[in-house]
């Protein structure tokens, strides 16, 4: 199941339902199952933590996944600053709600086993992002 939690004010800006489809997809898409994933949406300070905390970076960033995955079956707690989001999308001259679906898609490749450290890594995740959106443009 998936489910969405606010750390901060914050409007989702697509329907949830939608939403819950397409991260079904995804997972179906990879050859995995989608179990219980949370999105957090937070602001800069409170993600900012924990990625001190848990992960020892002194940085901000956009998307922080927690893997709790169980075989073929994702599972995860996904942190998404909402501040970094509208920052990137600015930056890439993007809407603000296609920049949210593309981190969206980050955190549920990660759980597919994506990785995003190396330029061909990161490129295959970006590759993988647009998939994923166009998947969701279809629904």
């Amino acid at each position: 199941m998936t489910s969405f939690f606010n750390e901060t004010p914050f409007v989702f800006p697509y329907n949830k339902n939608l939403v819950k489809r397409w991260v079904k997809s995804v997972a179906k898409s990879e050859g995995k199952e989608a179990g219980n994933i949370n999105y957090i949406f937070c602001d800069d300070e409170y993600l900012h933590k924990i990625n001190v905390e848990y992960l020892q970076h002194d940085t901000l960033t956009d998307i922080i996944t927690f893997d709790y995955t169980e075989g073929k079956v994702l599972h995860s707690d996904i942190y998404i600053s909402v501040e970094r989001v509208k920052e990137n999308a600015e930056i890439f001259k993007v809407p603000f709600q296609r920049e949210l679906l593309r981190v969206l898609a980050h955190g549920l490749l990660h759980l597919c086993g994506y990785k995003d450290k190396t330029p061909k890594d990161s490129a295959l995740m970006r590759q993988k992002e647009e998939e994923m959106m166009l998947l969701f443009d279809q629904l």
